[in-house]
């Protein structure tokens, strides 16, 4: 024994130990089951968006949603610098004002993702413009009596939340929308500086449900995800062949059934759209009173 002690020191002693800690480590990787992240942090068109979860099931071998695939279209960057930068409000006065009279004011920002081409997306104060004149329609939010809108500069410290231009790389980070589902999407990620992500894929092609309409499309978009910044969950269609309500995930369709079979991927939104046959006709507005939830505030 002491020349087998002498042969091999400290080491004959240290295995024993080793042996023991890695024994500890596998039956508490064992028994501790992967957590979920905080559900309430984020939302958006993708079921991820609003719940990340460690482990996501996987998608049904079966998966049939026609209308949820990227439409052919122009080009776009595909992955940016994965930094934003915020757009600066007009010189002549005309954006920064506050749309709304009642309710919470909420301030927001208008970014973009540093590294994309400003072709893709006729470049930085068209976006900013786009997003302000849809925060301050009176069909959007502040329609609803219950919040008001306010974009602003850099300057501001702490806005409410963030509309940030996203290339389709960065938006599928684990941190922000995910890749759960296999169709690009946008998505509101509050742990992320209170983010609302535009898929600049989604900002160039938008989506099958809404044709040629890109307008209309975009309009949704900002409306959908500021809802989700809002406090709105999804819904789906409530009557057939009505307008969809805008806290529907249009994106991948207008059919609760599409939408259901999506959904099936994410525990905590698995029953939030019945598949129950209704379809809707595309919506981008949500004071429609379709049975969406009022904004908190």
């Amino acid at each position: 024994m002491r020349r087998v002690a002498k042969a091999y020191g400290w080491r004959m002693y240290a295995l024993p130990i080793l042996v023991v800690i890695t024994a500890l480590v596998v039956f508490n990787t064992a028994r501790e089951p992967a957590q979920p992240i905080d559900p309430a942090a984020t939302g958006g068109d993708n079921a991820f968006g609003n719940n990340v979860v460690a482990e996501k099931p996987a998608l049904p071998a079966n998966l049939n949603v026609p209308t949820a695939p990227l439409p052919d279209g122009g080009a776009f960057t595909q992955a940016g610098k994965m930094t934003w930068h915020v757009v600066p409000l007009a010189a002549d006065g005309t954006s920064g004002k506050r749309a709304g009279t009642e309710g919470k004011l909420y301030h927001y920002t208008v970014e973009v993702e540093d590294g994309i081409d400003p072709a893709s997306y006729a470049g930085d104060d068209s976006f900013a413009r786009t997003v302000e004149a849809t925060l301050s329609d009176s069909r959007s939010w502040i329609g609803t009596g219950k919040v008001s809108m306010q974009r602003v500069d850099a300057s501001y410290p702490d806005p409410d939340f963030r509309v940030r231009l996203t290339t389709p790389d960065t938006a599928t980070r684990a941190d922000l929308c995910g890749f759960g589902i296999p169709f690009p999407t946008s998505c509101y990620i509050r742990g992320f500086h209170h983010s609302v992500i535009i898929n600049l894929s989604r900002w160039v092609r938008g989506a099958l449900a809404f044709g040629a309409d890109m307008g209309t499309y975009r309009q949704y978009a900002i409306n959908h995800e500021v809802g989700h910044a809002l406090g709105n969950g999804h819904v789906g269609c409530k009557e057939d062949g009505a307008p969809a309500p805008v806290m529907m995930q249009q994106t991948f369709g207008v059919s609760n059934n599409y939408v259901a079979e999506l959904n099936q991927v994410d525990i905590y939104n698995s029953k939030s759209v019945p598949a129950d046959g209704k379809t809707c006709k595309p919506n981008a507005w949500p004071v429609l009173n379709l049975g969406d939830t009022a904004p908190t505030g």
